[in-house]
């Protein structure tokens, strides 16, 4: 039979066990609204539930130029992060800048297939660097092929991906080289893809984008001219979002 002494320290020591666990479990089960400001302490046990949303809704995708039928979006995931459950509805264009792990060099990638049946899932970043594409999504109907909707100033040779509702180019300008002057019948967006160098994407009325790294983008929306006034090279995408005309 236990003697009292060690029966005192045993209770003692499940009696502060139990107290600890079911602060914790307090804690975790918190309810109410999640405060907005106090001490440390009051936001213990608050969180907010996981909660699945539409990919225009996912923090992390931010919408940086939004059309009728399109959304460009910057996608940044910190290492050590993971998305919301987030749902693709609709054909997509990936260009990766980095995955986490190192640079991609503005990979191209379009998946079409979510807009037969939606596609529900979360991206986790192990890092140890950001995770960064960026992406335009469509919500309109494709265009039938052949189509007469092909920009001036690029070659169709030239084009890197096509489907009914993208089109992407990639281009090298040297130090100092100038592009002549691109025209596109539907919406397009010019994206820096090399780590390094300056882009300036010129409109026909004289505004200047100016670029300097890898994701760094601009919408021109009209005519416009590519010039690398810098001293290397400078490698960039430009994407269409292909519309009914």
């Amino acid at each position: 039979m236990m003697n009292n002494k060690k029966y005192n320290v045993v209770a003692l020591l499940l009696s502060s066990l139990i107290g600890v666990s079911s602060g914790l479990s307090v804690a975790q089960t918190k309810s109410g609204p999640i405060p907005t400001e106090g001490d440390p302490e009051d936001f213990i046990g608050h969180s907010e539930p996981l909660r699945v949303v539409h990919i225009l809704d996912e923090p992390r995708h931010r919408t940086v130029f939004k059309g009728e039928r399109f959304t460009l979006l910057d996608v940044q995931i910190n290492p050590g992060d993971t998305t919301l459950p987030h749902t693709h509805d609709g054909p997509i264009l990936y260009t990766f800048i980095s995955n986490g792990q190192g640079y991609l060099d503005g990979r191209l990638s379009s998946i079409t297939r979510y807009l037969d049946k939606a596609y529900t899932h979360r991206v986790t970043n192990a890092g140890p660097g950001l995770f960064r594409i960026i992406a335009l999504a469509s919500f309109g109907p494709g265009l039938s092929e052949p189509s007469d909707d092909l920009p001036t100033g690029l070659e169709a040779s030239d084009i890197e991906l096509e489907n009914p509702w993208f089109r992407a180019w990639r281009l090298t300008l040297e130090p100092g080289a100038r592009h002549t002057i691109i025209s596109h019948i539907n919406p397009a967006f010019v994206v820096q893809v090399s780590p390094a160098g300056a882009l300036h994407v010129k409109r026909q009325d004289g505004v200047t984008h100016e670029l300097n790294a890898a994701g760094d983008w601009a919408a021109p929306m009209q005519g416009y001219e590519l010039y690398n006034p810098g001293s290397e090279a400078v490698t960039l995408v430009i994407k269409e979002a292909r519309q009914a005309l």
